[in-house]
């Protein structure tokens, strides 16, 4: 083990979109045609913190380059990682960040947001993230979007391996995937 932390890599990722039977899984893969007519559709991406936040960045030009669109809610610790400039230039939106922002629930409330893509992904997911959904807590937009959707959630999980292996993560991941949440990695390694 590299460090002592478990993240997510950019393979896990080429994996993910490469493999039919995963796509499949998701079923959010239209079929072989989907490629040349566009039929794909789009994924919502929660940017936790943590420093494995800046591989969010891969994974949305990886959406991109496949014609896959992408909206981004970006929590606080988030941003201290990555800037919502650089994540909303490179999905081309608005990065969503504020629950109570009178503008964005004018234009795109967070239940509207949370069910307009057809996958969510949550990476990095940090311990924090997955805690609230599991324990149904809702005090931020990526929390609450989370609990509010109605399509597949893919967590990412990236922490101290300290942190994956305690009771209280452990228990969190299997209520969530009770729930019907898939999880991707974390594989050893750097973070960043």
């Amino acid at each position: 083990m590299n460090g002592g932390l478990r993240e997510y890599s950019s393979s896990i990722f080429k994996c993910l979109f490469r493999n039919y039977i995963l796509l499949a899984y998701f079923a959010i893969y239209p079929g072989p045609h989907a490629w040349i007519s566009g039929g794909w559709k789009s994924v919502l991406l929660i940017i936790g913190g943590g420093i494995a936040a800046y591989k969010s960045l891969e994974l949305v030009r990886r959406l991109a380059e496949r014609g896959i669109k992408s909206r981004a809610i970006l929590t606080g610790a988030g941003a201290e990682f990555v800037t919502p400039l650089s994540v909303s230039a490179l999905t081309g939106e608005k990065v969503y960040s504020d629950l109570f922002s009178l503008t964005d629930e004018a234009q795109m409330g967070h239940i509207q947001l949370s069910r307009s893509a057809d996958l969510v992904v949550v990476a990095p997911a940090t311990a924090d993230l997955m805690a609230k959904m599991a324990n149904g807590l809702a005090n931020d937009l990526a929390s609450t979007a989370l609990l509010a959707t109605d399509k597949k959630v893919l967590m990412a999980p990236a922490m101290n391996v300290r942190m994956w292996e305690s009771p209280s993560v452990r228990r969190n991941r299997a209520i969530l995937e009770k729930d019907g949440v898939l999880f991707v990695g974390p594989n050893d390694g750097e973070m960043a």
